[in-house]
């Protein structure tokens, strides 16, 4: 019996440390292993006034579009995240961007929950929302952003395969404008913590988007005064990057 019970146990021991490896193996990588091998994107090293402004989750045939007048008036371009079966209900949303300049890029088809699907189910997305895309517009984005903002391994190489850059945002401009904080609370959160290099996170879509509408209103006119330029995530990292080369191939939102 007492050799039964220590076997019982040295078993219950193999199986918790077989456990425990599996789940370190599939614990994500910190941000410094991506960032220094140029995987994934958070901002980008610059002596320039320069900001990047991304909006997830559109397009929207009423916000996008007010977001966009409102871009337009401080000549400021921008990258839309967009979900591919938004745009494949609203296409000539996605073409007023293309037309007026901004970076269309890929957030997947349907926006689903990516720790619960499989690698292949997760390239499918980004194809499907490439083609309805390019479908759209003409135009074949080159950057990824994950659905609520998990990166791992996995992501990384799926991303790579499909032919994209994963490019997130700084963890000091998560606006959360998603959660309805409050316009000034968002319009605090950008200005505040306003860097070169920047690479803020709002979205168009995913609910009532006035209070980033609204926020937009005063922040834009803010960091124009303060000399601060508006890009699009690819000219920030290809025409005022420094220190680092940007390779292809408390977070939320997304």
């Amino acid at each position: 019996m007492k050799k039964q019970a220590f076997a019982f146990l040295i078993g219950m021991t193999v199986l918790a440390a077989a456990l425990s490896g599996s789940a370190h193996a599939r614990q994500q990588k910190d941000r410094d292993y991506y960032e220094t091998r140029g995987e994934i994107v958070w901002e980008v090293p610059t002596d320039s006034k320069v900001i990047a402004l991304t909006f997830d989750d559109g397009p929207d045939p009423a916000y996008t579009a007010q977001i966009a007048a409102l871009l337009k008036e401080y000549n400021a371009k921008a990258t839309f995240f967009m979900v591919g079966s938004r745009v494949k209900q609203f296409p000539e949303v996605a073409r007023q961007l293309a037309e007026e300049h901004h970076e269309l890029a890929n957030h997947t088809f349907s926006h689903p929950d990516i720790r619960r699907i499989s690698d292949e189910r997760l390239q499918a997305e980004m194809e499907k929302t490439q083609e309805t895309i390019y479908e759209s517009t003409g135009i074949r984005p080159q950057l990824f952003r994950p659905p609520g903002g998990y990166y791992s391994d996995e992501v990384v190489n799926v991303a790579k395969r499909a032919g994209f850059l994963v490019v997130m945002w700084s963890w000091h401009q998560d606006t959360r404008d998603w959660s309805d904080p409050g316009v000034q609370k968002i319009v605090r959160k950008v200005l505040t913590n306003a860097r070169n290099g920047d690479i803020v996170l709002f979205h168009d879509y995913g609910g009532n988007r006035k209070q980033t509408v609204e926020a937009l209103r005063e922040i834009l006119p803010k960091l124009h005064k303060r000399g601060y330029r508006f890009v699009t995530v690819s000219e920030l990292m290809h025409q005022y990057g420094k220190a680092r080369k940007v390779g292809k191939g408390d977070q939320s939102g997304g």
